[in-house]
């Protein structure tokens, strides 16, 4: 599948958003939140609260398998609006994942399955991949927007322009905001302004692995801490409205 970067700012209102703002974390604890890992992992304390975000630091600490902050809500059809803060000192990345969930009988003791919009956090390391598609559905493992064969993606694909912001940054505070629309097969989502991916989906989400894992279609959110990375990442002003699309939040 050919792609061309769309690095248009846009001002945006969603098509089809009918439900209410709410939000997903009230700023003072994880409540609706749980943290899905390995048996090994579950002792090891990444994520946290601090200063009224959600605060992801394993910063020094490599010894770990993915591990993951889920939302305990499902969502098909809606609009999420987030905002997170990247660090130039953290050398991992982490993402987004909707409409997915966590698999206990996989990988020997869980696997998250499902579409992540990928947050690649480390200045050095291609950020400009913020905001794609990368598919963790366990019979997939690859980047579908754009459609790659694996983990790989060349630099022909890098924007014109920087799209992230780092804390210590002249021009700020290092917070970037996320949107994600899903509506039937179409996805889309915008960073800092700028159109990543607009997108139909049909015939790569909704395949037999998918239909098998029950998710690409309907399924939760959840925050990525990839494995051995020393990662530092903070989320706030999560929010999500439904879009009525015959289904919604459950």
């Amino acid at each position: 599948m050919a792609i061309l970067p769309c690095l248009s700012p846009v001002l945006f209102a969603a098509s089809g958003g009918d439900g209410e703002w709410v939000r997903l974390f009230n700023g003072k604890d994880l409540s609706g939140w749980r943290v899905e890992c390995k048996p090994a992992d579950k002792s090891k304390v990444f994520w946290t609260v601090e200063d009224g975000t959600i605060l992801c630091n394993s910063i020094g600490r490599k010894d770990h398998d993915y591990i993951w902050l889920a939302c305990d809500r499902e969502f098909s059809d809606f609009e999420l609006r987030l905002k997170f803060q990247a660090y130039p000192e953290s050398q991992g990345n982490s993402g987004l994942q909707f409409r997915s969930r966590y698999t206990t009988s996989l990988d020997n003791g869980g696997w998250m399955n499902g579409p992540q919009v990928d947050i690649q956090t480390y200045s050095k390391n291609n950020p400009w991949r913020t905001g794609l598609i990368y598919d963790e559905t366990y019979e997939v493992k690859r980047w579908i927007y754009p459609s790659l064969p694996d983990w790989k993606m060349e630099n022909k694909y890098k924007p014109e322009k920087s799209i992230m912001k780092y804390a210590g940054d002249k021009d700020g505070d290092g917070w970037n905001d996320l949107v994600l629309i899903c509506q039937g097969m179409r996805i889309k989502t915008i960073v800092n302004g700028i159109v990543r991916v607009d997108w139909d989906a049909t015939g790569m989400l909704d395949t037999a692995a998918h239909k098998k894992r029950n998710v690409g279609q309907s399924g939760q959110f959840a925050f990525q801490l990839h494995k051995g990375n020393q990662l530092k990442i903070r989320f706030k002003d999560i929010e999500v409205r439904e879009i009525n699309n015959n289904n919604g939040a459950k």
